[in-house]
């Protein structure tokens, strides 16, 4: 990794390791790219994911933080206020906060995906 003095970096991805975060199941699996513990960074929680078959996170929602997935490769089903879509490669997913939804592999390969959320922190008041 190259960081500068002023906290700006490049890091490639594959410096980071993959975690299993809480409420994730089956090999739903996340490389935390910039986020306040590796970048201290105040706005944006920024990740690569990858879900094997039937790997899926708990239906949940946030008070606060928008999230914004983009699919970059296989298949999956999106629930979003108990809809369930079909998520496939090249499609933007935008959350708003107070949306329950959750995000599984129903396809036939590793759901690869980013995840880009703001604030970092879900609390009342954003930072």
């Amino acid at each position: 990794m190259t960081e500068e003095s002023n906290g700006a970096f490049i890091r490639n991805i594959a410096e980071v390791p993959w975690r299993e975060f809480p409420n994730h199941f089956g090999g739903a699996l996340s490389k935390p790219l910039v986020m306040p513990e590796n970048a201290r960074s105040r706005h944006i929680d920024y990740r690569i994911s990858m879900y094997q078959p039937m790997a899926y996170v708990a239906r949940h929602h946030h008070k606060v933080q928008e999230q914004v997935y983009h699919v970059l490769d296989g298949e999956g089903l999106m629930e979003i206020a108990g809809k369930n879509h079909v998520v496939r490669k090249h499609d933007v997913i935008f959350l708003p906060p107070g949306v329950e939804h959750a995000i599984s592999n129903s396809g036939l390969t590793d759901l690869v995906f980013l995840v880009v959320t703001s604030p970092v922190t879900d609390d009342e008041k954003p930072v």
